[in-house]
């Protein structure tokens, strides 16, 4: 019990996680909509990877990064093969997606991202899945800095948001149909396959 972070709880019925020492309960039973997006990205990453030193891990894998960080993330890839153990991932991950839900939004967006960047996450994917956006921040210097905010959009809402006059500018997406994946060279994510069934 002295160490927090290593505590087995396998056998509890509600997913934690250890975030600045506190351990936060997970919500046992996510959306199908957040569990087929996660899906969705993780069968392209693991798609893509097949054969490749980088693997792809899907919801359930914890992430130790020190004795009061023990985060699970929803979808990740890890291409370091040493820090990849038993129980799981120790160290971190290369790229990490955590797909926002109403009761992790919040750290998720704070002190999981500052964290993930302290110990040298590359790259960091948050999904909205009410707004079908994900946004890719890029770290630097142990910071992770915005590089975009990737909008999903279907043929209706492109030609909606294409005839939209000035005046509603403020409405206005910027989208492209995909994602290239900064730390692979070739792989380009595309939108409607992560939002797809959604």
């Amino acid at each position: 019990m002295d160490n927090l972070a290593y505590i087995d709880d396998r056998n509890i019925k509600i997913k934690t996680e250890l975030i600045d020492g506190k351990i936060f309960m997970m919500s046992p039973r996510p959306r199908v909509e957040h569990a087929t997006v996660c899906t969705n990205i993780a069968s392209e990453f693991r798609s893509y990877l097949k054969g490749k030193t980088c693997r792809a891990f899907c919801d359930g894998v914890d992430v130790f990064l020190d004795e009061n960080n023990r985060f699970v993330p929803d979808t990740m890839i890890v291409c370091n093969p040493d820090i990849i153990k038993h129980d799981g991932i120790h160290g971190a991950p290369d790229l990490v997606v955590e797909v926002l839900s109403k009761t992790t939004a919040k750290n998720d967006r704070s002190k999981k991202k500052y964290t993930y960047a302290k110990y040298g996450v590359k790259e960091y994917w948050i999904v909205d899945i009410w707004s079908k956006s994900v946004e890719v921040y890029y770290n630097q210097d142990s910071w992770f800095i915005l590089d975009n905010i990737y909008y999903y959009l279907t043929d209706e809402e492109i030609a909606e948001n294409n005839n939209m006059s000035d005046n509603d500018i403020d409405k206005i997406k910027e989208y492209t149909d995909s994602i290239k994946v900064s730390i692979c060279d070739n792989l380009i994510v595309k939108l409607k396959d992560i939002f797809e069934y959604i």
